[in-house]
């Protein structure tokens, strides 16, 4: 008879640890690895629409900085396409909107070029408003986290996001809100984000 499997337990959990720097954004950790490090490059030379820098920090439950943190950005183009056969439509040559980058070990800050998509058509047929798909991992954190940004100047777009709005709280919704300022000329979105606390970002279970 085949052997009974029920005595079997769910293994351990596991945090992202202090190696995943080395694995993933090798250049980073101080290891001379690639010839150009993968994800630094999100839209390419090519790319048409509004160059943008995005720019903030994790923070942890008690307000602390957390300086070990790896980001991961998906977005679409300026026309709303995503570089994927079903992303929409064409994008252009060396747009691969993906992304990854590590905070400062110093400061906790992190930081990335790119330039700012456009309305996204969502699987229900409704328009999305622009934004940014952020996943997070870190030491302490067992499962990576999803959450998306949203830009403060496309205020009428994101009233009818039909994401944002499964929000209830508008104190909830302003958490996935970057502030937009400028910085030589260049546009620049602050969007910092907490992991616990009153303020705590909306994460998305996907």
């Amino acid at each position: 008879m085949p052997q009974k499997l029920d005595y079997l337990r769910e293994s351990a959990s596991q945090t992202a640890g202090p190696y995943v720097h080395i694995g993933l954004a090798p250049g980073a950790a101080g290891f001379d690895i690639y010839e150009q490090e993968l994800g630094w490059d999100i839209a390419g030379p090519n790319a048409t629409g509004e160059r943008i820098r995005v720019e903030g920090v994790v923070i942890d439950g008690i307000g602390s900085p957390v300086k070990d943190v790896l980001l991961e950005v998906w977005q679409a183009n300026a026309n709303g396409h995503y570089a994927h056969p079903d992303g929409g439509g064409p994008v252009e040559d060396g747009f691969r909107g993906w992304g990854r980058v590590i905070t400062d070990f110093e400061t906790g800050e992190w930081a990335f070029d790119t330039i700012k998509p456009g309305p996204v058509m969502g699987r229900n047929g409704r328009m999305m408003a622009p934004h940014l798909n952020l996943w997070i991992v870190a030491r302490g954190i067992n499962i990576g986290l999803n959450t998306r940004m949203y830009f403060d100047d496309e205020a009428e777009a994101n009233a009818t996001d039909p994401v944002i709005n499964l929000i209830e709280w508008e104190k909830r919704r302003a958490t996935l809100i970057a502030k937009r300022s400028e910085r030589d000329g260049k546009p620049v979105y602050r969007f910092d984000i907490r992991l616990q606390g009153d303020d705590e970002t909306v994460f998305f279970d996907i």
